[in-house]
């Protein structure tokens, strides 16, 4: 493996063919009934989630550490932008940030960036982080040893202002899903929902 992180995901994407990628499950289920306004989608990847966004009247403001995966975006209401969250930040407010399986072999410093998310909400929005619970066939990551800390640990460690930032999901659901190659497999989630205060 490469030991360049921003190699290491252009890879990864070069890898991919261009797709009209679904959106990830727990974004579908959580978001539906939200009312649109600006997104923040951290590790856009193949831009499921920013397209899905889109189509449902939100802005979304879409980033990654992957230049490919920041030029295949494109459409009315993305804006996609490359950043590598070890050293910056997407500027603005947000009426959402979602981060899903915002996972890397490489160092980065999660709890920094969610809590960087975290104050880049508007009174009322809602901070989404869902991490792999579990193992897929598929996965880069077969490490039998590895870890994936519970969304009580992550909402511990960012350590927020209860009085700002209310828990209201924090959960760890199991579902089936489809890799490549039509495998299936069933994975555990691990979801965490924040709202900071109106």
């Amino acid at each position: 493996m490469t030991t360049d992180a921003t190699l290491f995901w252009d890879e990864v994407h070069a890898a991919r063919p261009p797709a009209d990628p679904r959106p990830n499950a727990r974004l579908v289920e959580t978001v539906s009934d939200l009312p649109p306004g600006d997104a923040l989608d951290l590790g856009c990847g193949n831009g499921g989630d920013a397209r899905w966004l889109a189509g449902r009247g939100w802005n979304v403001t879409a980033t990654d550490i992957s230049a490919i995966a920041v030029k295949r975006l494109t459409g009315t209401r993305i804006t996609a932008v490359r950043h590598d969250l070890r050293v910056s930040f997407p500027s603005g407010e947000f009426d959402l940030v979602t981060a899903h399986y915002l996972q890397t072999p490489f160092e980065l410093d999660r709890t920094a960036v969610l809590r960087t998310a975290a104050h880049a909400l508007r009174p009322g929005g809602r901070l989404l982080v869902v991490d792999h619970g579990s193992i897929a066939p598929w996965s880069w990551n077969q490490d039998p040893d590895a870890r994936f800390p519970s969304p009580a640990e992550i909402a511990a460690d960012l350590a927020l202002d209860p009085a700002e930032w209310t828990v209201e999901r924090a959960d760890s659901p199991t579902r089936l899903t489809t890799g490549p190659e039509g495998r299936t497999a069933e994975v555990v989630d691990h979801v965490l929902l924040i709202r900071r205060a109106v």
